[in-house]
């Protein structure tokens, strides 16, 4: 069985009818899966509730009190904005507590049982910095959840994988003096956010930027994937990775120019298993919904 952690809350998160980021998203995955030929295949599990997790230490170990507050206090004026592309509805900051719970659920469900999991939640994280929310994210999931592994028994490493065709710039400024733990990022460039330069390689080395072109297709991903990508997660041995699981690098996703297709999501995953099984993927972007639905479902395929 594929362990899914979801929750319908996630679909609170409000962002306005015509954002990209929206509640559609899940609800498009979600139908996809229980339709899927896979659906026997797939356990489905509730996030812990956040009065009973321990997810708000964690954001405030890698968030600064005064930008917490900032969207806890917008969150319960009805909504509004951190900036143009950022919204924040009434139930935003409930709803990015709750993805921070599945994320370190996702953490535990992975080192327990050594196999893979997929957590389905929204808002995204991977561009929220310590001190500001940007690019539709609100918590750094996926740099927060890596904190907190790396506190459970047997994990000394924890790798981060990031191929959402933007460059998780706030994922790299959290973890980039953690020499414990590693980020590896290919996007689209240049391209939003207009970070991840080549030359960008975090405190200890443990930075890997790999700038793409638009049109790249999955012959230049397989490339960089052979002779970069997997020598530097294999050579770490982590005892953990964490993947930050964008699909807006689909060839018909249009807040890109990146040419992969869902069948393409398959292959990268094999690739990543045979660094480890302790895999633990968490929704950042993608916004053509049928690609997006179909990756995911590739995604998982190629965990079973």
């Amino acid at each position: 069985m594929f362990n899914l952690i979801f929750s319908e809350q996630f679909l609170e998160h409000k962002t306005g009818r015509y954002h990209p980021e929206s509640p559609q998203r899940l609800a498009t995955i979600q139908e996809k899966l229980l339709n899927s030929s896979l659906k026997d295949k797939l356990q489905w599990q509730e996030p812990t509730a956040v009065n009973e997790s321990s997810a708000f230490s964690w954001v405030e170990k890698i968030h600064h009190g005064n930008y917490i507050e900032r969207v806890k206090t917008i969150a319960k004026r009805g909504g509004g904005k951190l900036d143009e592309d950022t919204p924040v509805s009434a139930r935003s900051y409930d709803v990015a507590l709750l993805a921070v719970s599945a994320w370190l659920d996702g953490v535990n469900l992975v080192l327990r049982e050594n196999q893979p999991c997929f957590i389905l939640a929204r808002p995204p994280g991977h561009h929220a910095t310590s001190n500001t929310g940007m690019g539709f994210c609100l918590f750094s999931n996926a740099a927060i959840a890596a904190n907190y592994a790396l506190t459970q028994k047997g994990v000394k490493k924890v790798a981060i994988l990031d191929w959402d065709v933007h460059h998780g710039n706030g994922t790299e400024e959290i973890i980039a003096d953690n020499p414990n733990i590693i980020y590896c990022s290919l996007h689209q460039y240049p391209y939003y956010p207009g970070t991840g330069k080549e030359t960008d390689k975090g405190y200890y080395n443990n930075v890997l930027n790999i700038p793409l072109l638009a049109g790249s297709t999955i012959k230049e991903y397989e490339l960089y994937f052979q002779e970069k990508v997997i020598p530097f997660l294999s050579k770490f041995e982590p005892d953990l990775l964490i993947i930050s699981a964008g699909y807006d690098a689909n060839h018909d996703d249009f807040l890109a120019g990146v040419s992969l297709f869902p069948q393409d999501y398959y292959t990268l995953t094999k690739y990543c298993l045979k660094v480890t099984k302790k895999i633990v993927f968490g929704l950042e972007g993608g916004y053509h919904l049928q690609a997006l639905s179909e990756s995911i479902e590739q995604t998982i395929l190629a965990c079973l």
